[in-house]
């Protein structure tokens, strides 16, 4: 079956998370790359309310097979009680760039420490 790919997003209040993130999920090859987009402008419904609040967006490169394991990633490092993690299709892109984001993130087996 062909490989599909995904560009995931979340945000956080902080430059410094935002990076924390990044750098766990490509050092966990959960994702390929990571880009710090921000601050951000964001407004949002919280507890009633509509909040405003600058922001830092993490966008993520990463593969369908490997997105479970990004969102646990984000979810348990994330400072937000509800974190923002949308995973959006990849239609159509660079073959060779694709191509890269795969091998980035593919799981070797010889370092797989829950190999028996």
């Amino acid at each position: 079956m062909a490989q599909s790919y995904v560009q995931v997003t979340t945000t956080t209040d902080s430059r410094a998370e935002a990076a924390e993130l990044a750098k766990a999920s490509v050092s966990e090859r959960f994702a390929a790359c990571a880009q710090l987009v921000g601050p951000i402008a964001s407004t949002y419904w919280w507890e009633g309310e509509i909040e405003s609040a600058e922001e830092w967006m993490v966008l993520f490169k990463t593969t369908v097979d490997r997105f479970d394991e990004l969102a646990t990633l984000i979810t348990d490092l994330h400072s937000y009680d509800s974190p923002e993690i949308i995973a959006t299709p990849v239609v159509a892109g660079s073959l060779d760039y694709l191509a890269w984001i795969a091998e980035q993130t593919e799981i070797d087996e010889a370092e797989d420490p829950d190999e028996d």
